[in-house]
């Protein structure tokens, strides 16, 4: 097998996935997700704390959020600012064998809280995956909508955001033409959010997620080998986008990440 293959490419890939969720920092580990109001929000271990941790001491210190910004309060220590994960890298805030970061959605700040210490003690089998089959790498027409598309994306809380869709995907299955639209349009490729007849079945209730390189001369490939579960697949607290009926595909998708249960991964 050439090393530049489609399938060599899909092994490493599957490599980093692996790699990636039984670090430290992964999904896995999170333990809350707390949503914050103005002003001070308490941290510590005490019932009356807006961000509970798990033990240490009952307080640790204060989220101070005003004037558009969140700063870091700790008992008997400096202030600093933190920065979400709105346009990046969040700044991790570490206690014993915790930690917390904030992340903005759509203006509304909540904190996110780690076991650092997880992996120590749960053991990750890696998530199970279809063998890479080429027939569901497909070349497919990246067409422009003859008006934009303003779409209601709900997540799995329940919220729903506002995404203009300009382009979209078109490729022909089993005689008949199919369209998917993409969930964000970027230099760094093409994201889309799907459901298939798979879903629930053999592959995660909620759909998979693609992201796919820019397109060229008109045409972008789908590899749904390289589909894979959103966060919500591995932890309660994360606040992924669900499939928008658009993209909710007749037909099963035998490529990519299957179910992962906890059970499995112990």
């Amino acid at each position: 097998m050439s090393e530049r293959s489609p399938a060599a490419a899909h092994r490493r890939w599957r490599a980093r996935r692996h790699a990636e969720l039984a670090a430290p920092d992964s999904w896995l580990g999170l333990i809350g997700l707390y949503w914050l109001a103005p002003g001070a929000n308490l941290v510590g271990s005490t019932a009356d704390a807006t961000v509970q941790l798990p033990g240490g001491p009952a307080r640790q210190g204060e989220l101070l959020w005003a004037d558009g910004r969140v700063a870091w309060q700790p008992e008997g220590g400096p202030a600093r600012v933190l920065e979400t994960d709105h346009a990046g890298q969040p700044t991790a805030v570490d206690l014993e064998n915790w930690s917390f970061f904030i992340v903005d959605r759509d203006g509304r700040l909540a904190a996110r809280v780690r076991d650092r210490a997880w992996a120590a003690t749960r053991q990750f089998a890696g998530v199970p995956c279809f063998a890479y089959d080429p027939a569901w790498r497909i070349e497919a027409r990246w067409e422009k909508l003859p008006e934009a598309l303003t779409m209601e994306v709900p997540n799995v809380s329940g919220e729903l955001k506002s995404v203009v869709v300009t382009q979209r995907a078109v490729f022909e299955r089993d005689g008949e033409s199919v369209a998917l639209l993409p969930m964000s349009v970027g230099d760094d490729g093409i994201f889309f959010v799907f459901r298939d007849r798979s879903s629930g079945r053999e592959t995660y209730g909620a759909g998979r997620f693609l992201k796919v390189p820019v397109a060229v001369d008109g045409k972008i490939t789908l590899d749904f080998n390289f589909a894979y579960n959103p966060p919500c697949a591995f932890t309660a607290f994360a606040t992924c986008p669900l499939p928008p009926p658009e993209n909710w595909l007749p037909f099963a998708i035998a490529a990519g990440e299957k179910k992962w249960s906890d059970e499995a991964g112990h």
